[in-house]
């Protein structure tokens, strides 16, 4: 039986398994506002890159931020290094699940709490 004889909802099946195996969805969280993108799953890239592509996304390309995701268990974890951007990539399911502070308002919540 070749793919092409195959019905339409099982080859849409079959290509989305095989999507999410390459594909991994992201989703960015600043302020209020969401936005969504794709990295490939098995090549992810540098977390400059992926920093780059975040802050271009959100046109907050001048402003500094610091960025998290949200782990399995539903801790925030900081993605700040190619190892740590790699484990968000490769332990996020379905989807990445990320996160983006101002700098100033994480320095400033800690300056009022320590002051």
């Amino acid at each position: 039986m070749s793919v092409s004889s195959l019905p339409p909802s099982v080859c849409a099946l079959v290509f989305s398994a095989f999507t999410e195996l390459l594909v991994q969805s992201v989703q960015v969280l600043f302020g209020a506002e969401f936005r969504r993108f794709s990295l490939d799953r098995q090549k992810p890239g540098k977390f400059e890159d992926f920093y780059q592509l975040v802050v271009h996304t959100h046109h907050i390309a001048s402003t500094e931020v610091t960025i998290g995701y949200a782990d399995v268990h539903g801790d925030l974890l900081p993605i700040n290094n190619d190892d740590n951007f790699c484990k968000a990539v490769s332990s996020a399911n379905p989807l990445l699940r990320v996160f983006i502070q101002k700098r100033e308002v994480i320095f400033y919540k800690r300056t009022a709490n320590n002051g």
